[in-house]
């Protein structure tokens, strides 16, 4: 299997950690190692050839970061055509490069992933399922409580229930809670965390029946002679934005679902990433020096600046963020509007 990560987008919810310069998969907020390395350690278990597509601004810390991979291994967009057109620029390298037969697994850079052998073996039921049904297999998570942040993914029937895999019913967009307690309660829906199996010619097929705009965009660009030219770039920047959702996968008529066998999180703001980092017995969790807190509890600190003291007194349920590029204090449940800040901030 062939292993494309998806290195984009900025992560403004998680300002001023995450900026468009620095955006959040580049950094370590979970471990030692940052989400694009931990992306990378989990796709060399799915197989030895591994990719990363990003836009040309960050191509330079992603290199430094995954030292390991070859410069080739980096496909470099000219510029950020949504994700529709980030899978297509990939297929067209690969269909260059490889057998068009082979399963070819989307991942993200940016998810929170702890067991891996579970992530191993779902992937591998998602590349059978892709094989043998001649099918794009998307990986949905059950839902542990309803999200009303998350798409859902309704299963319509077993194709294996013991490898728990399933037919697509239908998608539904992000819900209002009461919707979203009753999917968690029917038991047949689960999170659509954006992972995508299947071969160069499945999603071809697919693409020429059910997105036949994206087929003609693949086309123009393989029929350039030169992968990542000038004439190359110039035809991917006349592309619109896309996401591959919306362009391909809710209108695909073959897909397949498979139940993960993994725990998951998009940490997509500051909450997300307080449950995903070990806290102490307050549910307290500090990173950096000069950090001084009194009679705290439930609450997310980081001090990027040494030289600068930061103090936390009384409070509980708030994130505390000082870096160079700004200082965050919000409630934790709101801090996601940081990124309404973030975006005033890049116009």
């Amino acid at each position: 299997m062939i292993t494309v990560i998806i290195a984009g987008g900025s992560g403004t919810r998680l300002w001023p950690l995450s900026t468009s310069t620095r955006p959040k998969h580049l950094l370590a907020l979970t471990g030692e190692r940052t989400l694009v390395q931990q992306a990378y350690d989990r796709a060399k278990l799915l197989g030895d050839i591994v990719y990363v597509v990003t836009e040309a601004s960050h191509a330079a810390d992603l290199r430094a970061q995954l030292p390991e991979l070859p410069d080739e291994a980096f496909l470099i967009e000219a510029g950020r055509r949504g994700t529709a057109h980030c899978i297509v620029f990939a297929l067209d390298y690969i269909a260059r490069h490889h057998d068009k037969d082979e399963p070819v697994a989307f991942v993200h850079s940016d998810h929170h992933v702890r067991d891996t052998k579970g992530f191993k073996r779902s992937f591998a039921a998602a590349a059978r399922a892709s094989t043998d049904g001649q099918m794009i297999a998307l990986i949905g998570i059950e839902p542990t409580f309803p999200s009303t942040g998350l798409g859902y993914i309704e299963r319509d029937g077993a194709i294996d229930e013991a490898a728990g895999i399933y037919r697509v019913g239908s998608f539904k967009e992000k819900p209002d809670f009461e919707t979203a307690q009753r999917y968690v309660e029917s038991g047949n829906y689960l999170w659509n965390c954006g992972y995508f199996v299947g071969s160069v010619n499945v999603f071809l097929r697919e693409m020429a029946g059910s997105a036949p705009e994206l087929t003609a965009h693949y086309q123009r660009l393989n029929d350039v002679a030169e992968f990542g030219g000038y004439e190359y770039n110039e035809v991917y920047l006349s592309l619109d934005n896309q996401v591959i959702d919306i362009a391909l996968i809710e209108k695909a008529s073959h897909l397949a679902v498979v139940s993960a066998a993994f725990d998951w999180m998009d940490i997509g703001n500051f909450k997300d990433l307080h449950e995903a980092v070990q806290r102490d017995k307050n549910d307290n969790y500090m990173k950096g020096e000069n950090i001084h807190a009194i009679d705290v509890e439930n609450v997310y600190v980081r001090n990027e600046e040494s030289g600068k003291p930061v103090a936390v007194i009384g409070l509980d349920n708030v994130v505390v963020i000082n870096t160079p590029d700004g200082i965050l204090v919000a409630r934790k449940d709101v801090s996601a509007k940081c990124g309404d800040i973030a975006k005033k901030l890049q116009n």
